[in-house]
């Protein structure tokens, strides 16, 4: 169990604060002038975890927070025991008095246990199954433009942006590849036309079996699975898992069949060949950054919330 004064966890809970701010206000800051952005708006409209959730700084578990009583109604969080404050290193006298105070806060992990098996089952399950698994290098982006296919019969997803090669050029690019879509939360977004054209219809019941570490749409998850696990996991570990998601969102925008160069992002254009080897090169890099998070991610729930015998590890 480690101890961190006020002074010291204040000054992390700041970093943390001016890092995740980066991201988070000019979002807000959009939002409020009913401002829209294809690219930076997604990874706070897609997923879940609120700006505000997002900012807040979380040591991680088996952590107290001395001075903390500001934590007493943050959800799975609560006063640490004398007998922690001892294990950390305390003398006798002040473990018993700030045990007594409750004003030293730690995560909550019976808590979390109790209100999060099933989610730490899946969670667990998800993350070492997909980095266990061979990468497929060789899907180019095209879920994007399976969601933009025969958009005269369906209308454009984003509306509000323009198709680079146009409709027909679109379904041109649709039709001339071969679809190998794994991942079933870009899958359910295809146009009706596009799913039969996919070689794999992935489902939500065998999500855990076919997701793979090379999918753009799986690594940006990453960060969801982390934020699902919080307050276990430390919102150091969190931001790594979103600045991957940032810049994998980046490269699926510029792969994607819109026109963003008035937005400042030029097209990785993988109806070519040298498209397409500009995409799996730094797809690569994702893959391989994705699987040290990954696994980043189970060692620290792992060490909060060991396997037990009926929910053994991956």
């Amino acid at each position: 169990m480690q101890i961190l004064p006020a002074q010291q966890w204040q000054v992390l809970e700041r970093a943390h604060q001016e890092r995740s701010g980066r991201y988070a206000l000019p979002f807000a800051q959009r939002r409020e002038r009913g401002e829209k952005h294809p690219v930076e708006d997604f990874l706070f409209t897609y997923y879940t975890l609120k700006p505000g959730q997002f900012m807040r700084w979380h040591p991680g578990a088996d952590v107290i927070l001395l001075d903390a009583a500001s934590r007493a109604d943050w959800k799975f969080y609560r006063p640490a025991t004398e007998a922690e404050l001892l294990a950390g290193g305390l003398d006798a006298g002040e473990a018993a008095r700030l045990a007594s105070e409750g004003t030293a806060m730690t995560v909550d992990l019976d808590a979390f246990a109790a209100q999060r098996a099933s989610a730490v089952d899946f969670t667990r399950i998800i993350l070492g199954k997909t980095a266990a698994q061979p990468g497929f290098f060789g899907c180019f982006g095209l879920h994007e433009w399976a969601m933009a296919y025969k958009s005269v019969e369906n209308n454009i997803r984003h509306d509000y942006l323009d198709l680079r090669l146009g409709a027909d050029g679109t379904d041109a690019v649709v039709e001339s590849h071969n679809i190998r879509c794994t991942h079933f939360d870009a899958f359910r977004f295809f146009m009706p036309q596009a799913r039969p054209l996919n070689e794999l219809q992935p489902t939500r019941e065998t999500q855990r079996d076919m997701e793979q570490p090379a999918c753009l749409h799986a690594n940006m998850d990453v960060y969801k699975w982390a934020y699902k696990l919080l307050p276990l996991i430390s919102s150091e570990l969190l931001m790594d898992c979103f600045d991957l998601a940032w810049e994998i969102r980046e490269l699926d925008m510029k792969a994607a069949p819109y026109d963003l160069q008035s937005w400042g992002y030029e097209p990785v254009k993988i109806e070519t060949a040298e498209g397409k080897l500009a995409y799996t090169r730094t797809q690569r890099a994702f893959a391989a950054r994705s699987v040290q998070l990954r696994q980043q991610l189970l060692a620290q729930l792992n060490a909060a919330l060991p396997a037990s015998a009926d929910r053994p590890a991956v």
